[in-house]
């Protein structure tokens, strides 16, 4: 029998399409770990819904993996000590792992790298967290893609690899520990969660997508502006944890209609973490800098952050973010340019708050999309800017949404209910 590999789940938190696991599976015995990373949980990253919907996928994928006559480690410390500690007690001679970007993501992996190369372990990395791997597409001049649609047309015509089926059976070796129980969400975070907060998990994942894929692409197009109703997919957040392929999702989009509307919002997901792996400081510096000098008004601030600005579109957009970890896009597009447009108000300070809420909370696609609104970012048009009464008139026309989220105007008679 081959020695085991260690597979090491970061934001891969699923069973089908996952080259790492199934090239382990390929070769003899898997050992499944993921480790809860103290340099997360102790810092700014340790947003209680992100862990919330976090603890929700282990659980969910230790189940997947149970039915498959395996098992989930889940450790909690440094990632790469833990990693090589489970590696000298399972016996494991190599170690797989998803290529992510962020800059913290990539000083791991070469953490890991040094460590495993120090013990004599084979280290590799593989596809999976995007459609098209960063760095796979390249301009004429060999760099990153900085404009959307030059790239948006690469990634369209590129060949894409075929998405892989889950494994009916995982092997694990006889030197196997017995998991330790997943921490409760209680003693890693210090603020509850959002009480509207989607259930996380590969099952609710693919649930949520085999609905879209059958009832909400289609008019995805025509309706996904609008704030109130259900006209986007709401899959960002499995797709941020790894609980959907990207690349099953693209595929089976493309499959489903023949507009592809919903497919480049994915490619956007994409590009974003492209120029993030090129310019890993993007959550810090401005990746154009425009010499802008920025308004520092902490009451400005803490209104925008409260819900407390009199503008009801944005007011509600930020109370639907405190109760339920999740905002349309266009509902983020309004905030962030009344926050950096309007206010004036550093898009850092925007940013931040986004990802102390949000359950989808992703270091490229949260930094890359404010950058793209302050007119620091990829942006072709930077002086770009956001009415926010315009974008109300426009896509909560009603102010169906803004009572949907502010219960208080309707209480109070400032707008009437519509039959």
């Amino acid at each position: 029998m081959n020695s085991p590999t260690l597979v090491l789940f970061t934001r891969d938190l699923r069973i089908h399409d996952h080259p790492a696991l199934a090239a382990a599976a390929a070769n003899g015995p898997v050992v499944p770990l993921f480790v809860l990373d103290d340099a997360l949980l102790d810092g700014v990253h340790a947003a209680p819904n992100r862990v919330s919907f976090l603890l929700d996928s282990l659980h969910d994928l230790r189940v997947a993996l149970a039915d498959r006559g395996s098992t989930l480690l889940v450790h909690r410390g440094d990632v790469v000590a833990e990693t090589m500690r489970v590696v000298a007690t399972t016996g494991a001679t190599a170690v797989h792992i998803s290529a992510d970007v962020s800059a913290y993501a990539a000083h791991r992996q070469r953490l890991l790298c040094h460590a495993c190369h120090a013990g004599g372990i084979d280290l590799r990395t593989f596809p999976g967290v995007t459609v098209v791997p960063p760095g796979e597409l390249r301009t004429g001049n060999h760099d990153h893609y900085r404009v959307f649609t030059p790239y948006f047309r690469a990634w369209r015509t590129h060949r894409w690899r075929e998405p892989l089926a889950a494994r009916h059976e995982l092997r694990v070796p006889d030197s196997m520990p017995r998991p330790r129980p997943i921490p409760a969400l209680e003693t890693l975070v210090a603020r509850r969660p959002s009480l509207q907060l989607a259930l996380g998990g590969e099952i609710a994942g693919r649930e949520r997508m085999r609905h879209w894929l059958a009832n909400g692409i289609a008019t995805y197009a025509a309706t996904h502006d609008a704030l109130s109703g259900d006209g986007t997919s709401q899959l960002s957040p499995y797709l941020h944890f790894g609980c959907v392929s990207p690349l099953e999702l693209a595929t089976r989009s493309l499959a489903a209609t023949d507009d592809d509307a919903f497919v480049r919002q994915l490619c956007w997901r994409d590009f974003h973490h492209q120029v993030t792996a090129a310019f890993p400081a993007i959550a810090h510096r401005d990746y154009r800098p425009r010499g802008r000098t920025w308004s520092h008004r902490p009451d400005l601030l803490d209104a925008w952050r409260r819900g407390h600005t009199g503008v009801d579109v944005l007011d509600a957009t930020m109370h639907q973010l405190r109760d339920e970890g999740w905002i349309p896009n266009r509902a983020r597009l309004i905030a962030a340019g009344y926050l950096v447009k309007t206010l004036g108000i550093d898009w850092r300070a925007g940013a931040a708050h986004f990802m102390d809420w949000l359950v989808d909370g992703d270091v490229a696609n949260n930094s890359g999309n404010w950058q793209w609104v302050a007119g620091t970012g990829n942006d072709t048009r930077p002086n770009r800017g956001f009415n926010v009464e315009r974008q109300a008139h426009r896509f909560d026309t009603d102010g169906t949404y803004a009572r949907e989220h502010l219960p208080a105007l309707v209480a109070a008679g400032h707008m009437e209910e519509t039959a």
